[in-house]
């Protein structure tokens, strides 16, 4: 254990001593990348939403109709409680809810308006403005129709009513979204450069023969990082706290362990990296771009997956970040505890026994 805790002692003396990794560490720059393809447009088709048609009468039916002719939603009609609908939300099934008055037709012909209620999950304020918008546009072509030539039209007004992000604010999406691709893209590019500037170096030999187990090198290399990368992940949820006012609904001991499972299964996947190359500029290339990429566009952080062609959809199960995302928003926004996350979490722990298996394996093979 004494030699161990040398070993760790040593490789935060390297960290420290060297600027690169510092500034990659804590003032990684901000990279605009200009991407083309399906996952770029900000409409949104398909969308799961839910209509509760208390009126049950010919104009709700028709705006119904309306819903479930347009691209934008896959209605489903099955929820008719209040409590019913929250859990729906709660658990990442719909993403709007609208709700029919018992005499929405009543108010419409005799007093010439009525009121439908508009609900939406704001923990991602743009997909919720964008369907709010879609439905009331639906509402107004509908009033339109009823009677163009009227002195006194029709009226009806959605009463919209924003869960978890009233304001509509941009910190409730952009945070857990840097959360992801901080701790993903740090611990990935530091533990694969790390060990593969000890094999340039030529003192990767002189480490293995030293009377710490290769194993236990492998594990030294990789604590500081772990250590590090939840200091990231304190000055984050302080400054989303403390900065941003976007406070934490959830169980903060919950949230530490999800990140830490997180930053695991990403210390495993750099040590696999380490693996294959054998350059550090080899390491880097890789981790960036194979890491940036899939977390900005496959996480559904910038853009919609539902939106996606299907087998973009099919690719992003395979990134951790997805996983991680959809976690943080429901401990973090809406006060989840693990009963609601236990499905991403298990994904999370099978990813990070994965790449620690082919990592270790591949490494025994390359030391023969």
């Amino acid at each position: 254990m004494k030699q161990l805790l040398s070993f760790i002692k040593k490789e935060f003396l390297q960290v420290f001593r060297d600027p690169k990794t510092l500034v990659m560490l804590f003032g990684m720059p901000v990279v605009q990348i200009i991407l083309f393809g399906f996952a770029l447009t900000n409409e949104i088709k398909n969308a799961n939403i839910v209509v509760v048609d208390n009126a049950k009468d010919l104009a709700s039916q028709q705006i119904i109709n309306k819903m479930e002719g347009s691209k934008f939603f896959h209605v489903e009609k099955a929820l008719v409680t209040s409590s019913q609908i929250d859990a729906a939300f709660k658990e990442g099934k719909i993403k709007l809810a609208v709700v029919f008055p018992a005499n929405f037709n009543t108010d419409l012909l005799h007093f010439n308006k009525a009121s439908i209620q508009v609900i939406a999950d704001a923990s991602d304020p743009n997909t919720s403005m964008t369907l709010n918008n879609y439905v009331t546009s639906i509402v107004n072509d509908y009033q339109a129709s009823l009677s163009p030539n009227s002195k006194i039209p029709y009226t009806i007004h959605p009463e919209v009513r924003m869960l978890y992000n009233p304001d509509l604010r941009g910190a409730p999406n952009f945070v857990p979204g840097v959360m992801a691709m901080v701790l993903l893209l740090v611990c990935v590019m530091m533990t694969s450069v790390s060990i593969v500037r000890e094999k340039e170096m030529g003192t990767m030999e002189i480490l293995l023969v030293s009377p710490v187990k290769p194993l236990m090198v492998i594990v030294s290399k990789a604590i500081p990082y772990l250590f590090l990368s939840l200091l990231n992940l304190t000055a984050i949820l302080l400054l989303s706290v403390y900065a941003l006012d976007l406070p934490i609904k959830g169980s903060i001991p919950l949230l530490v362990f999800e990140s830490t499972l997180l930053i695991i299964t990403a210390l495993s996947l750099g040590l696999y990296i380490s693996t294959v190359t054998a350059s550090q500029q080899s390491a880097m290339f890789i981790s960036f771009i194979g890491m940036m990429l899939p977390t900005m566009l496959l996480s559904g952080y910038m853009f919609p997956i539902e939106n996606m062609p299907i087998v973009l959809q099919v690719i992003s199960n395979i990134v951790p970040a997805k996983w991680y995302y959809i976690i943080v928003k429901d401990v973090m926004l809406k006060g989840l505890g693990i009963a609601s996350i236990w499905k991403e979490t298990l994904i999370l722990v099978g990813m990070t026994l994965f790449f620690i298996t082919i990592a270790l394996r591949n490494f025994k093979i390359r030391l023969e």
